[in-house]
This record gives C-alpha cells, structure tokens and sequence, in this order.
C-alpha cells in the first residue's frame, strides 16, 4: 500500500523548472492559489533535499485561506542527511519527516543536528543502502495515514519516482517563456532513459488556460 501520488511543478514552454543559478520564479499568482490548493488537499508533501538547500520553503498552505491543521505533512528525502537545523522546513508550523538511507544512519544519530530536529517533534525514517529506497518510504507513509501525496521535485527525485512507478498523476503549469541554458535544471533529470519505447507513458485528462499559464493534467501509465 501506498499514497496517491500527484507531482506538482510549474515549468517553462521549454520544459525547464530553474535557470543555470536557481531562479525558479515561473508561475502567476493565480497557480500558485492553485498548488497551495493541491497542497490544502494532500495529507503530505514531499522535496528532496536540493529544494530545501536551494529555497528553503515551507511546504504550507498560506497562498490561499486555510488553518495550521491543513498543512500537509512535509517530507524530505534526504539519503545523506544533509537537512540544516535552521530550515523552515522543520519549524513547528507543521509535522516534517525526513528521510534519510541506511548508509549514514549511525553517524548522523550521534550529531547534534539529529537530536535538535528529534527534540522540534521531527521523524526520521531511514531505508536503503546508499540512497533512500522509495517503496519503502511510500509504504512508511502510507502507515502514518498518508493517503494523497504531492510531489514537489525536484529534478532528480522527479525522475526517481516515475522510474519507480511511483507517480499516478501529473499537473504541470506551462508559462509562457522560454528559459534556454544547457545547464538549467528541467522538470525530469536523473539517468533517463535509453530507449524511447522506455519511456513513461502518460494520458492526458485535463487542460486548461489558467491567467498567463497553461495547466496540463496527465494520468500516470504504469505497467
């Protein structure tokens, strides 16, 4: 058993989330009341911890009317346990959980950054080797009454978590601009894949003009 599983991300008409420094100023105001309404309505939310070193954000519902108890669950998955004491990610406006992999367990339960976030009310939950095992986590999470998921990326993790067959369905927000830079940061990085025939496989359910954006939803084809 596992959550449902909605990425959420706004991206240029060239598909690209961030430029080459880490701006990521894309979407009008009127997506941002529609993500923060997706959020209002997923019982968690999940990063990984290049968004958190990179933004800081709080993952809460404050874009649109809303009381503290309608912020989702934030979680991080953080394979190196790298989260930094100060992040708005761990005040107490909600529950945050991080993730982190087998590998670095020991070491980081000796720190004193563990047994700060630990005393905030803050879980951990570790699985994997080298790298957070995704399954696992969905399972974990799925436990703790995480039934509706949403994904916020970045990149990586994006991939990671279509690869695993782990996203069921995909809202996008398309702006009208185009970003270039062989080195910005695209809404799926990771490996990829070789083939084409490889490739995910999506339906499209839903479009719409949405102020100056576009907004794509997509059902997941997993085999």
């Amino acid at each position: 058993m596992r959550p449902y599983v909605i990425l959420n991300a706004a991206m240029t008409l060239d598909g690209k989330i961030a430029t080459r420094t880490g701006s990521s100023n894309i979407s009008g105001k009127e997506d941002l009341e529609r993500v923060h309404q997706i959020r209002k309505d997923c019982d968690g939310i999940m990063v990984g911890i290049g968004t958190v070193i990179a933004d800081d954000p709080r993952l809460t519902v404050h874009k649109i009317d809303a009381r503290p108890e309608d912020n989702p669950v934030r979680i991080v998955v953080d394979s190196r346990c790298r989260t930094p004491v100060d992040s708005r990610i761990t005040n107490s406006d909600a529950k945050t959980i991080i993730a982190g992999a087998n590998e670095y367990k020991e070491e980081y339960m000796k720190t004193d950054a563990y047994e700060t976030l630990k005393k905030r009310g803050v879980k951990f939950f570790f699985s994997g080797a080298e790298r957070v095992d995704l399954k696992a986590l969905m399972n974990y999470l799925h436990e703790e009454g995480i039934e509706k998921l949403m994904l916020e990326g970045g990149a990586t993790l994006n991939f990671s978590m279509i690869k695993s067959g782990l996203i069921d369905e995909i809202s996008i927000c398309v702006a009208p601009m185009v970003a270039g830079g062989a080195n910005a940061t695209t809404f799926f990085d990771g490996d990829g894949f070789d083939e084409m025939d490889d490739a995910v496989k999506l339906e499209l359910i839903d479009y719409y003009p949405l102020g100056k954006d576009f907004i794509l939803n997509y059902r997941v084809l997993n085999d």
